[in-house]
């Protein structure tokens, strides 16, 4: 079997990918340098190749016993390829962002939330699209202008350069009518919000069973 060392300069993955970069590596050369090796009676190009034939018809239900079946892949080499797949999907497939079209979108969103007995204030920070980037708890407790600091609010909406956020606490008394506190803390967050160029969407109030959205009451 050949290695890649052992290989012609001009065949060799490795040199080729030093001198050109990844972009110019076919796909069984990429295979190649995972790989390292061939097996007995075969050497690193040709099980390489094999392999990439096998990725084309087979690549949805690819799995350690099916790697198996190519003739000379062993456990080890089998393991080594179905890692670096698997690697590959936790970092570059990302699972798509939430969009957030109304009201009823955050109240869905904030669902664990529902029962808390203590009164929680949330930030939904969103991209241009208004697609839902991350969901923060700010406070826990009674809602005023001193817990609920506008540098807490926008300090990862401006991180993660958002293009607009929505703040939400919950009522656990039931009552769903929004306070004089409420009022001050969203006017407040409204106006940061302008200054930093971040716009704030809405203020959601909600209990386990409802909510009231602020900007349809008018205060936004």
């Amino acid at each position: 079997m050949k290695s890649i060392k052992q290989l012609q300069t001009i065949d060799k993955p490795r040199e080729r990918l030093l001198k050109y970069g990844l972009s110019s590596l076919k796909n069984y050369e990429l295979i190649a340098i995972l790989l390292g090796s061939g097996v007995k009676g075969k050497d690193i190009i040709k099980l390489s190749r094999e392999i990439e034939r096998f990725f084309d018809t087979d690549f949805e239900t690819i799995d350690l016993k099916s790697l198996q079946n190519i003739h000379g892949l062993g456990t080890v080499k089998a393991s080594q390829i179905l890692s670096a797949i698997e690697l590959s999907r936790r970092y570059l497939i990302k699972e798509p962002h939430r969009k957030i079209s109304c009201a009823n979108d955050v109240f869905e969103e904030l669902k664990p939330y529902k029962y808390k007995q203590q009164e929680y204030f949330l930030a939904l920070y969103l991209d241009g699209a208004n697609n839902l980037y991350e969901t923060k708890v700010i406070t826990i407790g009674t809602l005023n202008q001193s817990l609920v600091h506008p540098r807490e609010v926008f300090s990862q909406a401006i991180e993660k350069r958002c293009a607009s956020i929505i703040v939400a606490h919950n009522h656990p008394s039931g009552i769903l009518e929004a306070s004089r506190e409420d009022i001050e803390v969203t006017q407040r967050l409204k106006e940061s919000g302008k200054i930093l160029g971040i716009e704030l969407l809405d203020h959601i109030i909600f209990t386990k069973d409802a909510f009231v959205s602020l900007k349809e009451e008018g205060v936004l």
